[in-house]
């Protein structure tokens, strides 16, 4: 069974009866990350299995220290035997460090996991920031609005995100540059121009 089938799994092991509306937010974010294939390659499956277990962290029997990015990480890492590069996408997805310093957990985030490859980090915090908690594709604007709405402007997940939006708009922004690029020089724009 290859990375992908695994982590639709256990993603829906832990998500789709506990969490409904996380899970359908999780399988959007999955199919975001399929539409990066032209402009990831090799490292799509990566990508795709990162989406799917990037929210695992909010299960109910997995949450510890309140960072879903932490608590997912160290579930995949301590309990679910995943790879390396896994753990460090969801640990550090949608510039998580922001959320870590707000909940005094950055050294702990830091010494448990290396962050990730920054392109790769870049494209899961676009599938993430760009898909709403119905699994609808959302504009990165709207996006952050829906989470300061959902959580009010007080909670540790506001005023992250709102430390975040900077690193999080560019992510976006620049996921949507090379997506742009891609399919300007791809064969079949070629054919139709």
């Amino acid at each position: 069974m290859g990375d992908v089938d695994w982590a639709y799994g256990l993603a829906k092991d832990l998500l789709a009866t506990a969490l409904p509306r996380r899970w359908a937010h999780t399988q959007g974010v999955a199919e975001r990350a399929e539409s990066l294939a032209p402009v990831l390659g090799a490292d799509t499956d990566t990508l795709i299995a990162a989406a799917l277990l990037h929210d695992i962290g909010y299960a109910p029997d997995l949450v510890d220290t309140g960072m879903h990015q932490l608590d997912g990480a160290r579930y995949l890492r301590d309990v679910a035997g995943a790879g390396d590069r896994l753990c460090r996408l969801v640990a550090y997805h949608s510039c998580a460090e922001n959320e870590a310093r707000e909940r005094e957990l950055l050294a702990t985030l830091a010494a448990e996991f290396e962050a990730e490859r920054p392109d790769l980090a870049r494209a899961l915090t676009y599938c993430d920031m760009t898909t709403g908690p119905d699994g609808r594709h959302l504009d990165v604007r709207d996006r952050l609005a829906e989470i300061h709405a959902r959580y009010g402007r007080d909670h540790v997940v506001s005023r992250s995100i709102t430390a975040a939006t900077s690193c999080i708009v560019s992510s976006v922004r620049a996921v949507e540059a090379a997506l742009s690029g891609t399919l300007r020089t791809s064969p079949e724009a070629r054919r139709t121009e």
